[in-house]
């Protein structure tokens, strides 16, 4: 489950663990213009852990789930295999 809230300067995605035991805490990713943070409460420590990726970072990541094994760089929105 998930939900979507539009703030001022940030959309806000919270990812909800809905699927079953052991769940794990809520992720919350927030959308800037110029980045996206990834925030998950880590009970174990008690306190929230947040990453920040960059638009590039991100776009990286949408490719690199559909890809094998290897090192890639983007070139005009096409992955290409590092020599």
């Amino acid at each position: 489950m998930f939900t979507i809230e539009h703030e001022f300067d940030a959309t806000v995605i919270t990812l909800v663990d809905d699927e079953g035991a052991p769940l794990q805490e809520d992720v919350i990713v927030s959308a800037f213009s110029e980045c996206i943070t990834v925030e998950q409460y880590d009970p174990r420590e008690g306190k929230n852990h947040k990453i920040t990726l960059s638009m590039a970072q991100l776009r990286d990541i949408g490719a690199a789930l559909d890809l094998p094994e290897g090192a890639y760089t983007i070139v005009n929105a096409t992955a290409k295999t590092a020599l």
